[in-house]
């Protein structure tokens, strides 16, 4: 059976509008505060990205890239930007998943999202300052070569998709048919500045055989050798060492 993969974009947890919360760690929980900001990440590098066509006809994408920009909220979500993704993406059906890393101020977190159309929703885990546990909602408009804009932590993030990642591979390309090829000897029946015609056989004469075509005449035993270029029996080779009738 195919393995499925469910991803949602919200997780119960932190179901409805879309919050931030940062918590101690500690066994004795002291605190628990609702925290947003907002991030753009628009300047691109370390990017390598493969794609291939699936069996199913679907093209799919996968990138890494990172993502620099600046980032506004609290102390600790407010200054540099950087955010680290791995894409990977159904282009023909616009949908696929991000995730990757989230540095904004002195925040770090792991994030995991959905892309529909344009627009990643998801959760992000990691630690704020003073040590404080970081459970995050996160949207942005996001594409593999414009980065993230738009991005929230928190703060009434937009509402999500989900998706279902199937095991699969990439189809095979049709192996490569050699080319039709035949053969004649014996006596020209026929010989122009276009076509040749040996035993039966008549094929094209390409630009690149017609100076030795030229010193053929009709009578004379050749040997020819012609392939199927674009549905057309085009002359190949000439031997014109078989001597005359």
């Amino acid at each position: 059976m195919k393995k499925l993969t469910l991803i949602a974009a919200a997780l119960v947890a932190l179901a409805g509008a879309g919050i931030a919360v940062a918590r101690g760690v500690d066994e004795g929980t002291q605190s628990i505060t609702s925290v947003s900001g907002t991030f753009t990440a628009t300047t691109v590098s370390k990017t390598s990205t493969h794609s291939c066509t699936t069996t199913t006809g679907k093209t799919i994408a996968s990138t890494n890239a990172t993502y620099t920009g600046t980032a506004t909220g609290p102390s600790d979500l407010t200054g540099a930007a950087t955010l680290t993704a791995r894409s990977t993406i159904d282009s023909t059906d616009g949908i696929g998943v991000v995730n990757g890393t989230l540095k904004v101020g002195s925040a770090n977190a792991q994030y995991s999202a959905v892309y529909a159309n344009g627009t990643i929703v998801g959760t992000a885990t990691g630690h704020g300052m003073s040590h404080a546990q970081l459970l995050a909602n996160i949207s942005a408009t996001f594409s593999v070569t414009g980065g993230f804009t738009n991005g929230k932590i928190g703060g009434g993030t937009a509402g999500g998709s989900a998706v279902e990642l199937v095991s699969g591979h990439c189809a095979k390309p049709a192996p490569k048919q050699p080319p039709e090829t035949n053969s004649a000897e014996g006596a020209v029946t026929a010989v122009s500045a276009t076509s040749i015609s040996v035993a039966g056989v008549t094929c094209a004469v390409p630009a690149s055989l017609a100076t030795k075509v030229a010193t053929v005449h009709t009578g004379d035993r050749v040997e020819i050798r012609c392939s199927v270029v674009n549905g057309t029996s085009t002359l190949t080779s000439i031997d014109t060492g078989k001597g005359k009738h």
